[in-house]
C-alpha cells in the first residue's frame, strides 16, 4: 500500500539501525508520539509510549479495555495533556502550536455522537465552519453523496439508526480532508456489508490522499484486512509492533486474534520468546 520504507536491522546488542543512507533527511511523519506518559495520582495510564504513523499508512492501536488506547487518542487530540512526553502532528508540536497541529486532523468514534438536534447537513456545515473550509457548500454535498446520506440531509442526527449515525460521523471526520485521521472502533455498529464499504473508503483515503490513519478496533479480522502495522498496548505500555499479517507467526500464534488474547491475558510473558 505504501512506498518502500527503510528497513530496521536488528543488531547484536538488541537495538536496531536503519538501512537508509546516512545523509538521508528524517522522514516526515503524519503523527509522532514521543514517550507519552499520563499519571493519575498513583495510577499510570500511559507509560513512555512512543510510535509513529507515516503519511498513507494505517496503524492499528490494539489492546484490551483499559490498555490506554482512548487516553492516547485524547492526548493526540489535545483533550488530555500528557504528564510528560510530546505529540507531533505533521512534525508540528501540539503543545506549542495546537491550532496549527489540529487543523489537518480529525476524529470519529462510536461514543462521540454528533449533536442530535442538528440535521445531517447542519452538522457537516457546523464542523466545516469550525475548520474554516473553503467551498463548504460543495464539500457538504460531496460528503452527503459519498456516504449515502443525501436522502437524510434534513433528518436530525438523533433520529438516525446507529449505522446511519456512524456514516454521518465518518463524513464529519473527512470534512477538512485531514492528513491525520483518528478512528476509534469506526465500524462497530455497522452490518458486514456497510463495514466493508467503509473500510474500502478508509483504505482509499490512505492510498490516494496520503492520509495517516490511527485505527482502534477489537475486530482482528478487520485489523488484519485494513492495517499496515499494529501496536499492541497493555497497561499503558507498547508490547509489540509489526505487520499484522506476519506478527502472529513471529510469536508462535496462529492468528492475530490468538496473539491479542495471549497479550491481554499474559502481557509480560507474551513479549518474550514464544
Amino acid at each position: 500500500m505504501n512506498a518502500p520504507q527503510p528497513n530496521l536491522i536488528a543488531q547484536s546488542d538488541g537495538t536496531t539501525r536503519s538501512d537508509a543512507p546516512p545523509n538521508a533527511a528524517p522522514e516526515r511523519m503524519a503523527l509522532r508520539a514521543v514517550k507519552l506518559r499520563k499519571v493519575y495520582g498513583s495510577m499510570v495510564a500511559l507509560d513512555e509510549l512512543s510510535f509513529t504513523v507515516r503519511p498513507g499508512e494505517i496503524v492499528g492501536l490494539l489492546g484490551p479495555n483499559g490498555a490506554g488506547k482512548t487516553t492516547t487518542i485524547n492526548m493526540i487530540l489535545g483533550v488530555l495533556q500528557p504528564t510528560s512526553g510530546s505529540v507531533l502532528i505533521g512534525e508540528i508540536d501540539l503543545a506549542k502550536y495546537r491550532a496549527r497541529a489540529l487543523a489537518g486532523t480529525n476524529f470519529a468514534a462510536v461514543y462521540a455522537a454528533l449533536p442530535g438536534n442538528l440535521t445531517v447537513a447542519e452538522n457537516l456545515r457546523f464542523f466545516g465552519l469550525l475548520y474554516s473550509i473553503k467551498g463548504l457548500r460543495q464539500r457538504v454535498e460531496e460528503l452527503l453523496e459519498e456516504f449515502g446520506l443525501a436522502q437524510l440531509r434534513h433528518t436530525k442526527c438523533g433520529l438516525l439508526s446507529s449505522g446511519e449515525q456512524t456514516r454521518a460521523a465518518l463524513a464529519k471526520a473527512l470534512v477538512n480532508k485531514p492528513k491525520l485521521l483518528l478512528l476509534d472502533e469506526p465500524t462497530a455498529s455497522l452490518d458486514p456489508s456497510a463495514a466493508q464499504l467503509i473500510r474500502e473508503k478508509i483504505k482509499h483515503l490512505a492510498t490516494q490522499d496520503r492520509c495517516g490513519i490511527l485505527w482502534t478496533s477489537h475486530n482482528m479480522h478487520e485489523v488484519h484486512e485494513v492495517c499496515d502495522r499494529v501496536v499492541f498496548l497493555s497497561h499503558g505500555k507498547a508490547l509489540l509492533e509489526g505487520d499484522p499479517r506476519t506478527l502472529p507467526g513471529q510469536h508462535g500464534a496462529a492468528t492475530l486474534e490468538d496473539l491479542f488474547i495471549r497479550l491481554a491475558r499474559e502481557p509480560l510473558a507474551a513479549v518474550g520468546p514464544p
